[in-house]
């Protein structure tokens, strides 16, 4: 593992440690870890790794934007995956995010299973998958995060186990 690796790895756990005493991720963390990323790219490769430094913040907020802009995600989460696709670059932050999306179904599973609120949310899922057929894709107010009362999954756990992943296959 090299040092951009591990740096990336730092602050995933970080944010981790963060999601799941306080519910947030610091703009100081994701910013300044995407700041730092930029910096020690250039330092290491001049304007080319800047280029990919920059690549992989923009590639990582773009995969998890359409679930933030639709209420489904933290604007955390997604300054988190971009830091980290900062430190790693646009083809790492493309595996971490899909690998996320995979932990993070899974993780949700589980969560709704043990807290008792499955079927609540299959439920949710099927009213959303309705209103967006009758209004088209957009937000749904009433199944939106920040409206809904069921159980929360810290969502820097699955970005860490997507993380892992990608570094482990590297």
């Amino acid at each position: 593992m090299n040092l951009f690796q591990s740096v990336a790895l730092g602050v995933a756990v970080t944010a981790v440690a963060s999601d799941v005493t306080t519910r947030r991720i610091p703009n100081l963390l994701t910013f300044g870890a995407a700041i730092a990323a930029l910096m020690a790219h250039v330092y290491a490769a001049g304007w080319t790794g800047a280029g990919m430094s920059l690549a992989g913040w923009l590639l990582g907020v773009a995969f998890f934007f359409p679930v933030f802009a639709l209420g489904g995600m933290g604007a955390g989460d997604l300054k988190l995956l971009g830091a980290l696709g900062a430190w790693l670059g646009p083809t790492a932050a493309a595996w971490v995010a899909l690998y996320s999306g995979v932990a993070g179904g899974v993780m949700a599973v589980f969560v709704a299973m043990f807290s008792g609120y499955l079927t609540k949310a299959l439920s949710n899922i099927w009213g959303l998958l309705m209103f967006w057929r009758v209004a088209g894709v957009r937000p749904a107010p009433e199944l939106m995060l920040s409206s809904q009362q069921g159980p929360r999954l810290a969502y820097a756990v699955p970005v860490l186990a997507g993380l892992v992943v990608t570094l482990w296959f590297r």
